[in-house]
């Protein structure tokens, strides 16, 4: 661990990842849904977006190829990931993306932060829980200068009571880690072999609760470098939704919601007489507290405004209707019933499968899609179509429904695809960009590569299995993507 890194892992660079939950129209939506009067991003509106914490840059890149209008800024401490962002961006030709080596603790004092302009939107995925104080504290002093009037903030973290459990097992991966290894991955690796060893000799804080000896088996098949940012950082803390939330405060931001959005939802999330307690109390970080108190979810996606404006009910119902929003899953794949927080909901099929077959050539408003042909049941509840269709990823908003595919978007899919793979596995989940729907579509590297073909007029399936020097046995998977998966990411404007 370098001096310069003030406790953060810095030996090896982190994953290249799209987390959906980060997605500018996903914030606004969480903030529409919660009563909260935004805009939703459309078309050529000229947003600005500034990602804190980016480590090599792929969501940023990918939003700014979705996006050429947008501006997009991106910060990390870790000179390592803003070289690799950069050189990402020049072979992707992605002129509306600055990339900014800087530390978050003294930024917001650094003449630096002049030439950053004011953002409708930030985002911090996988920072607030593994920085020091210090840190946090010149987060929340950045955010008080630079979030504009009505900008929104997403931040993630690990959050209490859920990690309570499991403190002790951390800490016993972070120390012993240190002491069995050198580099940071390799830490991680040995960290969790110890654990999985002392959980053997029935540890007591180990076997309970009993989830503790399933996340470490889950731990040990993630790769290694998540492992080593996830678990070593010298300052990992997780926190309480409240305390989050009074930091934030300090920046005149307002908690309005959740961007994973089917938790918006008490009905989705807690069983009936958990919403009875949670009803009691009218403030909302108190509702949170009850919320936490009662699911398993260790991560935290939250949502702030700086000067949340509430809207009517009719009003906020007006604003959903006109969303768009397009298949992420093949219309026939979507499920009778579906996991949510609370246990598992019934989506019923005179309902959804209308509607989601109405998108079956792109991305369409909700007030069309409640009045679509052969809709039975309720045509007046847009946040419950949205909540369940997207909130469970079986959609995404659309920015410009009509758009085709974007040549910047496509040059930064080339680029994605060509990198990943040299030492990526194909099966890798990644995401690719799209101007229809300005965010990115969820894809794996075969997926990627089949479309990126199907976009040059190749859909032969011997001569993609040759190109990727498949056995004949394996070519079954590039027929299911052309059957299944093109469709979808056509319609999503990708190729």
């Amino acid at each position: 661990m370098s001096a310069w890194s003030s406790g953060y892992i810095t030996d090896i660079t982190y994953l290249s990842g799209w987390y959906r939950q980060q997605s500018p129209a996903i914030l606004a939506l969480a903030c529409l849904m919660n009563g909260a009067e935004t805009t939703m991003p459309a078309g050529d509106d000229p947003v600005h977006v500034l990602e804190l914490g980016c480590g090599q840059g792929y969501a940023a890149l990918l939003l700014a190829a979705s996006n050429p209008t947008w501006r997009i800024t991106a910060i990390d401490f870790n000179p390592a990931h803003i070289a690799a962002a950069r050189a990402w961006a020049a072979e992707a030709r992605l002129e509306n993306v600055t990339f900014l080596e800087a530390d978050l603790a003294t930024l917001a004092e650094d003449p630096a932060a002049r030439d950053i302009p004011q953002a409708d939107f930030v985002t911090l995925h996988g920072v607030w829980t593994w920085v020091s104080p210090a840190v946090q504290a010149g987060i929340v002093r950045l955010l008080r200068d630079k979030v504009r009037a009505g900008g929104i903030v997403h931040v993630s973290y690990n959050v209490l009571p859920a990690w309570g459990a499991r403190l002790g097992m951390q800490r016993l991966i972070h120390d012993s880690g240190r002491l069995l290894a050198g580099r940071s991955d390799r830490q991680a690796e040995e960290g969790i072999k110890l654990a999985q060893n002392l959980l053997a000799t029935e540890a007591l804080h180990l076997r309970q609760p009993a989830a503790t000896g399933q996340i470490l088996e889950q731990l040990s098949q993630l790769p290694v470098s998540y492992l080593a940012h996830e678990l070593m950082n010298g300052h990992w803390k997780p926190s309480f939704m409240a305390d989050v939330a009074a930091a934030f405060g300090d920046a005149k931001l307002e908690w309005v919601g959740a961007s994973q959005l089917i938790e918006n939802f008490p009905g989705l999330t807690l069983t009936g007489p958990q919403v009875a307690v949670q009803q009691r109390f009218d403030d909302p970080l108190m509702r949170e507290l009850v919320k936490d108190m009662c699911i398993d979810r260790a991560l935290r996606h939250d949502v702030f405004m700086r000067g949340a404006r509430r809207m009517t009910p009719a009003t906020r119902d007006a604003a959903l209707m006109d969303v768009s929003i397009g298949m992420a899953i093949p219309p026939d794949e979507l499920p009778l019933e579906a996991s949510i927080p609370a246990g598992k909901v019934e989506l019923s099929q005179a309902f959804y499968q209308p509607i989601v077959e109405a998108m079956a050539d792109g991305p369409k408003r909700v007030i069309d899609l409640l009045h679509a042909d052969r809709v039975q049941g309720r045509r007046d509840n847009p946040a419950e179509l949205i909540g369940i269709l997207v909130g469970l990823g079986f959609a995404e908003p659309a920015v410009r429904s009509g758009a085709g595919p974007g040549a910047a978007a496509m040059r930064f899919n080339q680029v994605a695809l060509r990198r990943l793979r040299r030492t990526e596995s194909i099966n890798r989940q990644a995401a690719a960009a799209s101007s229809r729907m300005g965010t990115g579509m969820p894809a794996n590297l075969l997926e990627m590569f089949v479309a990126d073909q199907a976009g040059q007029g190749n859909s032969d399936v011997d001569r993609l299995a040759e190109l990727l020097g498949l056995a004949p046995d394996q070519r079954a998977a590039i027929d299911a993507i052309i059957l299944t998966r093109l469709p979808v990411l056509r319609a999503a404007g990708v190729y």
